[in-house]
């Protein structure tokens, strides 16, 4: 019996780590999502450069957590709420890990932006305030992770029509911008490449907290209606 509490206590030292991991992955790549943003916005060389400079931590961090993730499948067998955890845990990181990708993006397109001096970013708030909108749903969806939150993972699910909607405005603000001045197309281009950035930041921040509704309630609302997600968080 004290073998089997020894080993019970164990896993779930284990799935503590786990979770604590995944949340310092989290963390750092908020961390650069933010700086990207900024570094557009400013012109930061030293922003810009860090979001480059520290992605191979981030891919670092997919890798060994996904390791883990094998490690302990194998070894303990878990079944029910803690696999289901163990299998949200190892696409979470990958949405982490692909939004680390974005940000980098973000960053390379700011640094040739502002290396040509040709545009004044300024006129492009908007970038920075759906970036920060971004975040907010980033930040809320691992905060929904720690504390198994289902209502507040539904809610970063239906912010996720906001970002689209903001994603679109920009597009045509964009549009007319080229139009005025085909001399800009180029720099307009990359701008629009950094928006779609930043929507894909918003939809995998969105995977995420569909994956807490999936660890908590059992059910899968991917590619379900916005109605279905918000019943299926409500449910006790």
């Amino acid at each position: 019996m004290g073998g089997q509490e020894h080993i019970s206590k164990q896993f779930d030292i284990d799935l503590d780590t786990l979770r604590s991991r995944v949340l310092q992955m989290g963390g750092l790549v908020e961390s650069q999502v933010l700086a990207a943003i900024e570094g557009f916005a400013t012109g930061n060389r030293e922003l810009i450069e860090r979001v480059s400079t520290s992605d191979y931590r981030v891919n670092a961090f997919e890798v060994s957590i996904d390791n883990d993730c094998s490690h302990i499948i194998v070894r303990r067998q878990p079944a029910g709420g803690d696999l289901r955890m163990i299998l949200a845990i190892s696409k979470i990181v990958t949405d982490l890990e692909r939004i680390g990708d974005e940000a980098e993006k973000i960053a390379r397109m700011s640094k040739q932006i502002h290396d040509r001096g040709s545009l004044q970013v300024q006129r492009f708030a908007e970038i920075r305030h759906v970036g920060n909108t971004a975040v907010k749903m980033l930040r809320a969806a691992l905060d929904a992770f720690a504390r198994q939150d289902t209502a507040q993972a539904a809610s970063v699910v239906l912010e996720d029509v906001t970002i689209d909607n903001e994603f679109r405005s920009i597009i045509r603000q964009l549009i007319t911008f080229m139009m005025e001045d085909p001399r800009t197309i180029t720099t307009a281009l990359e701008i629009t490449w950094i928006a779609k950035a930043i929507e894909r930041v918003g939809d995998h921040a969105k995977n995420i907290a569909e994956n807490v509704i999936y660890i908590v309630k059992g059910t899968d609302v991917r590619h379900t209606t916005l109605e279905d997600v918000e019943r299926e968080a409500k449910k006790t």
